[in-house]
């Protein structure tokens, strides 16, 4: 590990982690609108749903690993481990519903979305992208969650927030 981390205070930790987390987020941009450009929407939405398919399992099973979340281990789990994601320390987010078999995820605030809404653009039309993003997550943590998208862009939205998902524990 770098030595410079070790050094690092607390509060420059979480520093550090948002500044990352805002990379991770400008590559994964940057990356999307380069495959656009080449390739048009529609492909780069496909090239990106893959990626995503890929990229999700890999980040829940590193989450269950850094965090001790057992796997099969239900809603508590998944809930657990949706507040550990990349982007969860970037976008505001919020669990509204909360059973033992059962939760609401809404994404409140999302930098992509509100960059865009800034610059006075329609949303990113992120749904067909979403739903295998946290299907595959979901289903990472516990195979036995279902997920169903409640409303995503392209969807119409309230203004509070842009995404919400629904997460059931089947027996």
């Amino acid at each position: 590990m770098n030595e410079e981390l070790k050094n690092l205070s607390k509060d420059e930790l979480i520093q550090y982690i948002e500044d990352i987390s805002k990379n991770w987020l400008a590559i994964d941009g940057t990356w999307f609108l380069a495959a656009e450009e080449k390739f048009g929407m529609d492909v780069a939405i496909e090239l990106d749903t893959k990626s995503w398919q890929r990229f999700t399992m890999v980040e829940a099973e590193r989450i269950m690993q850094r965090f001790n979340i057992p796997k099969n281990g239900g809603i508590p789990a998944l809930i657990k481990a949706l507040k550990f994601r990349v982007y969860a320390n970037i976008n505001e987010q919020e669990i509204i519903e909360e059973s033992k078999t059962r939760c609401v995820f809404r994404m409140n605030n999302c930098r992509v979305q509100s960059a865009r809404n800034r610059k006075g653009l329609p949303d990113f039309p992120c749904k067909k992208v979403g739903v295998v993003e946290y299907s595959n997550f979901a289903k990472t943590i516990d195979p036995r969650i279902e997920t169903r998208c409640i409303a995503c862009p392209p969807d119409a939205h309230p203004k509070n927030f842009y995404c919400a998902w629904e997460f059931i524990l089947r027996e």
